[in-house]
């Protein structure tokens, strides 16, 4: 990936999270926070990666008006970004946050069927140990 791609998929993060934060307004859009986005070298086609607080419903509802506004956030992106061509843009789920998540938590259920319990570690009086 070329510099210029990675500094404007930065700015493009950037501004589409401010143009969605104070222009649109939207009622289908919930909590929506951008994590991240992937150009291509030719810089026609940009997929932004969204996660959005809420049931899968509100997430649905989120990324339809996402990708309905995809056209506005285009144009006003293209002209504060100073561009010739401004990139198709595509909203996605992101689905990072969910799956890390889950980790976490099978391998805190991991961490908590190891530990012993307070019955098994202490010692029976009179018993003796194997060696």
């Amino acid at each position: 990936m070329s510099i210029r791609q990675e500094r404007i998929q930065e700015q493009l993060v950037q501004e589409l999270s401010e143009m969605i934060r104070r222009d649109l307004r939207d009622p289908r859009l919930g909590f929506v926070t951008l994590t991240g986005a992937e150009i291509t070298r030719d810089l026609r086609h940009a997929k932004v990666y969204v996660s959005v607080l809420g049931d899968t419903e509100a997430q649905t509802q989120s990324i339809k008006a996402l990708n309905s506004a995809s056209g506005l956030l285009r144009g006003e992106f293209a002209r504060r970004a100073h561009l010739r061509v401004a990139p198709d843009l595509v909203f996605q789920q992101d689905i990072g946050i969910e799956r890390g998540q889950k980790i976490f938590d099978l391998l805190h259920s991991v961490e908590a069927d190891l530990k012993p319990r307070p019955e098994e570690a202490a010692p029976v009086e009179g018993a003796q140990e194997l060696k």
